[in-house]
């Protein structure tokens, strides 16, 4: 492996420690879940990654992301496991954040009892839209509570968001009402990460630094695929907010398929060939 590959599977293998390996869909089951989690353990074939003396490094995704419905399946596996790999759940009323106030409260308080160590929850819309930012604030201060010991991500859905003006201030709203992280998407608006919004995100973050000393973290999700995507995101993290926001606890990427083109890449870059994807197990 000639050097520029060391250097990239490096990058890219530190990708996947800031993954937030996810399955949302309306057809998720226990043995979906199951084979996410087996995946989250060991995101890279366990032959490739001795090739290159990575073998036991410990690698693993950062997380793995659930409906709140299936946070328990995703506890008892990696409990089976032993592995003490976090497990995110969605939350209040994701992803349109348009139901009750009590119904988005108690869904988060249900996935935290049933083992969820963060949530990722959704902003109302219609409050930053409006102008309502003292509302937005009440009601993140509510989840932030209802969380607990949970670290709470909070979702910006910047695609409705309209302005960057709009998404600066939901960030600094969001980080003022106690986010440990900001995070730009659902996965299922019409756009998602960009990194135009990211910049945005991004030195709302760093002047939020700035003036509390306080470090929020960054999780941009939704149309996230490729391996050269990945290196992107983290290039932009380093240069905009610096290498302590280089791992899982300052920066995640939200993805579902992400894993699998990275792994792919990882493949070519230890073997020299590329593997069909039948080669490689599924997330």
């Amino acid at each position: 492996m000639n050097l520029k590959k060391h250097w990239q599977t490096a990058w890219l293998l530190k990708a996947i420690t800031c993954i937030d390996l996810t399955t949302l869909a309306g057809d998720d089951t226990t043995s979906n879940v199951r084979r996410l989690c087996l995946k989250a353990i060991q995101p890279v074939r366990y032959d490739l990654l001795k090739k290159i003396d990575m073998h036991d490094k410990g690698i693993t995704t950062a997380a793995v992301c659930v409906y709140p419905s299936r946070v328990a399946d995703a506890v008892v596996l990696l409990k089976s496991a032993t592995n003490s790999l976090p497990v995110a759940s969605v939350a209040t009323g994701f992803p349109a954040g348009q139901t009750p106030m009590e119904a988005r409260l108690q869904e988060v308080r249900m996935a935290v009892a049933d083992g969820a160590t963060e949530i990722d929850v959704v902003i109302n819309r219609t409050l930053a839209l409006t102008g309502k930012w003292e509302a937005m604030y009440d009601e993140l201060r509510q989840f932030r509570e209802a969380c607990g010991e949970a670290h709470m991500k909070t979702i910006l859905a910047v695609g409705e968001l309209g302005t960057f003006t709009n998404v600066y201030k939901a960030s600094m709203v969001a980080m003022m009402a106690g986010s440990d992280f900001i995070k730009t998407s659902t996965g299922k608006e019409a756009v998602n990460a960009t990194y135009a919004v990211a910049i945005v995100m991004a030195r709302a973050i760093r002047n939020y630094y700035m003036c509390t000393g306080h470090k929020v973290g960054f999780k941009p999700a939704g149309g996230i695929r490729t391996a050269q995507e990945s290196l992107i995101w983290l290039s932009l993290i380093k240069e905009e907010l610096g290498n302590d926001w280089l791992s899982p606890h300052l920066f995640r990427l939200g993805a579902s398929s992400l894993l699998s083109d990275i792994e792919r890449q990882v493949y070519h870059n230890v073997t020299g060939q590329y593997a069909a994807y039948n080669e490689l197990p599924m997330a």
